[in-house]
C-alpha cells in the first residue's frame, strides 16, 4: 500500500472507496455466513428442522448482545484512532488500540460467566417455548465458551480496516467463514450433533479468525501495533471510545430487545410458526444490512482521517459517494426481495407451511428497506466524524422511540391479522426513522463543514 500514513488523504476518493469498500463489503457478506449458515443447515435437519431453527433463532438476541459489546469498543475506538492518525499522532492512536483490547478481554470474561450461569432463564425470557427451549440451551451452552473469540475478532478487526488494511480485514473473516462452512455439515450431520455441532463449528471458526487478527496487530505490517505498555486501561483514553461506540452498541443490542418484543408478540398471536418466520426474516434482513455496513466501514477511514486532517472537500466527497452507493444497493436489494421472496425463504426451510407463511411476512417486513441506504450512510458518517450524541440519538429514535412501541400498537389497530400487524411495525418505524435521520444529518453535517472552514481560515 502506497505511503501507509498518508494515502487516506491523497488518493482519489472514488478509487480509494472502491479499494477499501470492496473488501469490507466482501467481509460483511462472508461474516453473514457465520450468522446464517448454521440456520440454513439446522433448518434442513430431517424431522425436527423447523423446531430446531426456531430454537436457534431464539438464541439470536443473546448473540446480538455479544456482538454489540464488540461494536461498543471497536466502533468507538477505531474511528478515534483513525482521526488521530489524520492528526499524525500515532502514539495516541496506539494507546486507544491497547485500551480497547484490554476492555474487550474484560467484557468477554463477564459475558461468558453470565451466559453459562443464566442462559436458560434468558432464553425463556427471550421467547423460547417448551417445544424449542432444549434446542436453544444446547446451542448456547457451547457458544458461550467462544465469547472471547467473537469479541476480539469483531472488535479488533475494525482497527485493521480503519488503518486502510481492508483486504487483511476481509481475510480475517474469510478464514473463519470457510472453516465454519466446512465444519457445520461435518458436526451437524456427520457426527449427528445437531444444534450442538453448529455451535461448536462456529466457535472453532471464530478462534481461527481471532488468532489471525492478533498475529497481524502484534506483527510488523500494521501501522498501529498492540503494545503491552498501552494495555493498562486509562479512563481518559477508553471512555471517549465507549461514548462514541455507544450508538452502535445501542443499535445492535437493542436488536435483542426488539427480538424479545417481536418473539413474545408473535408467539402470542401466531405461535411457533410466526416465531420461526421471524428467524428467517431477520436472516434476510442481514443481506441488506451487512453490505451497507461494509460500505460504511470502507468509507469510515476516509472520512475520519480527512476530518482529523481538516480536509473539508474530501470529507464531503466521501460522504456523498457513500450515500449514492448505499442507496443503489438498498433499492436493488428491495426489488429482488419483492420479486423473488421464495428464493430467500427456500434457503432456510423446506417446511411447506413455514415457507408459505414466511413469504407473505417477508414482503411486509422488508417493505421500505430500499430507503435504508440513507439511514446507514448518515449514521455511519456521524460515527466517523466522532459525533457521539447524534449517532446515539438516531439509534435510540429508530429502535426505542419508534419500533418497540409500534410492535404493540400495530396489532391493536389491525386486528384482522395480528401476527402480520406485528411485522408491519418494522416498515412503519423505518419510514419515520429515516425521515428523522435525514433532517438531523442535513443540519449537523452543514455545521461540521462550517467549523472545518473556520479552522482552515485560522
Amino acid at each position: 500500500m502506497n505511503d501507509n500514513k498518508s494515502f487516506l488523504g491523497t488518493e482519489p476518493i472514488g478509487k480509494l472507496l472502491m479499494k477499501l469498500a470492496l473488501p469490507t463489503v466482501a467481509a460483511q457478506l462472508i461474516n453473514m455466513l457465520y450468522n446464517i449458515v448454521d440456520r440454513i443447515y439446522i433448518g434442513h435437519i430431517p424431522g425436527d428442522g423447523a423446531l430446531a431453527l426456531t430454537g436457534v433463532g431464539v438464541c439470536m438476541p443473546i448473540i446480538m448482545i455479544v456482538s454489540a459489546f464488540a461494536a461498543l469498543v471497536g466502533n468507538g475506538g477505531a474511528p478515534r484512532a483513525t482521526i488521530y492518525m489524520g492528526k499524525k499522532d500515532t502514539d495516541t492512536a496506539e494507546k486507544i488500540l491497547g485500551n480497547c483490547f484490554t476492555a474487550q478481554i474484560i467484557i468477554s470474561a463477564v459475558l461468558t460467566m453470565v451466559l453459562l450461569i443464566w442462559n436458560r432463564d434468558l432464553l425463556l425470557a427471550f421467547g423460547a417455548s417448551e417445544n424449542t427451549i432444549d434446542y436453544a440451551v444446547a446451542y448456547m451452552n457451547i457458544y458461550a465458551f467462544g465469547t472471547i473469540f467473537v469479541q476480539i475478532t469483531l472488535g479488533m478487526n475494525l482497527f485493521i480496516t480503519a488503518q486502510g488494511f481492508a483486504k487483511t480485514g476481509m481475510l480475517s473473516v474469510l478464514l473463519g467463514a470457510v472453516t465454519n462452512i466446512i465444519l457445520d455439515p461435518v458436526f451437524i450431520f456427520g457426527f449427528h450433533m445437531g444444534v450442538r455441532g453448529a455451535a461448536l463449528a462456529t466457535i472453532l471458526s471464530q478462534a481461527l479468525s481471532c488468532i489471525w487478527v492478533l498475529c497481524f496487530l502484534f506483527g510488523k505490517k500494521t501501522i498501529l501495533r498492540l503494545k503491552k505498555r498501552y494495555m493498562t486501561v486509562k479512563k481518559e483514553i477508553l471512555l471517549p471510545c465507549l461514548a462514541l461506540g455507544s450508538s452502535v452498541f445501542i443499535m445492535q443490542s437493542s436488536e435483542s430487545v426488539i427480538s424479545v418484543c417481536f418473539n413474545s408478540s408473535l408467539l402470542k398471536y401466531g405461535g411457533d410458526i410466526a416465531v420461526g418466520a421471524m428467524t428467517i426474516l431477520t436472516s434476510v434482513m442481514q443481506f441488506a444490512m451487512l453490505p451497507l455496513q461494509g460500505l460504511g466501514q470502507g468509507a469510515q477511514p476516509i472520512i475520519s482521517y480527512n476530518y482529523g486532517a481538516g480536509n473539508k472537500e474530501r470529507v464531503k466527497g466521501a460522504f456523498w459517494l457513500l450515500l449514492k452507493c448505499s442507496m443503489f444497493y438498498s433499492v436493488l436489494f428491495w426489488a429482488v426481495v419483492m420479486l423473488f421472496p421464495q428464493m430467500f425463504v427456500g434457503m432456510f426451510t423446506s417446511d411447506a407451511t413455514l415457507a408459505a407463511f414466511t413469504r407473505d411476512a417477508l414482503k411486509i417486513y422488508m417493505a421500505v428497506v430500499g430507503l435504508f441506504g440513507i439511514q446507514m450512510a448518515c449514521q455511519i458518517t456521524f460515527g466517523a466524524l466522532g459525533n457521539a450524541k447524534a449517532s446515539i440519538l438516531v439509534a435510540v429514535m429508530r429502535k426505542f422511540v419508534l419500533l418497540i412501541p409500534l410492535i404493540y400498537i400495530m396489532p391493536a389497530i389491525f386486528t384482522a391479522d395480528k401476527a402480520r400487524a406485528v411485522y408491519m411495525a418494522e416498515p412503519v418505524a423505518d419510514t419515520l426513522a429515516i425521515t428523522f435521520t435525514g433532517f438531523l444529518f442535513f443540519f449537523q453535517f452543514r455545521k461540521v463543514l462550517r467549523e472545518m472552514n473556520k479552522n482552515t481560515d485560522q
